[in-house]
Order: C-alpha cells, then sequence, then structure tokens
C-alpha cells in the first residue's frame, strides 16, 4: 500500500473506525477493502485512512469516497470487496448515505428520515 507517493491517486477512502462501527465489524470491513485493493492491484489508484468516529453511526460501517463525495453504509466484508471493485460503476448506489453534488452534502433517499444530532448544546 502506497503512502508516500500518492500521484494518480484516484480515490482516497476514510474508513470509519469509531465505536459504534468497530461494534459492527469495522477492524473486518478495513481489511476486507484493503486485502481487495491489493488483490485488485489498485494501490496506485486507491489509499485508505482510517478515522475516528464520522457522525452517522446508524448507518455504520460507513467509509467515504473522495474525491467523488459518496458516503457509503458497508454492512459486511463483501460489501467492502464490492465498494473496490467497482468504484466507478456505482455497484453500491443503494448504499449511498449521502452524496456530493454540486458543492454540498445531499442526503439521499433512504437517509431523509433519519435526522443528525447537533454537535453545539445549547446552555
Amino acid at each position: 500500500m502506497t503512502t508516500w507517493n500518492l500521484e494518480g491517486m484516484k480515490t482516497h477512502l476514510f474508513i470509519c473506525n469509531g465505536s459504534s462501527c468497530m461494534k459492527k465489524d469495522a477492524e473486518e470491513i478495513t481489511q476486507a477493502i484493503r486485502d481487495e485493493i491489493q488483490m485488485q492491484a489498485l494501490d496506485q489508484d486507491i489509499h485508505t485512512t482510517r478515522t475516528r468516529c464520522n457522525g452517522r453511526c446508524k448507518d455504520a460501517c460507513v467509509v467515504i469516497a473522495y474525491p467523488q463525495g459518496n458516503w457509503y453504509r458497508v454492512p459486511t466484508t463483501e460489501h467492502a470487496r464490492a465498494l473496490v471493485q467497482d468504484l466507478n460503476h456505482e455497484v453500491l448506489q443503494n448504499e449511498h448515505v449521502f452524496t456530493l453534488r454540486e458543492g454540498s452534502l445531499q442526503r439521499t433517499a433512504q437517509t431523509t428520515a433519519i435526522k443528525g444530532i447537533e454537535k453545539v448544546k445549547e446552555g
């Protein structure tokens, strides 16, 4: 896995390893993503970074792809491998929870009913 030379990198995957995601197999999902990148010889195209909480605990495990701007719900290692296998063809479009459009994140149909929590508490 490349860490120093990011020239030619097409996608940067941010993989949530916050506590809620870790309870839903984030470690296994992280390893499946990294294993699939290696198996598909995509080390020069896809870079991964573990993050802490991305604030979408109900969608655990969350993986964010940039510069595409798509937020994915990745519930299994099979979903993780499918995400790597075909990022360009939107295989997991039904797993999008947010997507970047015209410079702003927009909810998908499956997240319109889930209201987030405010970061700043009153009082």
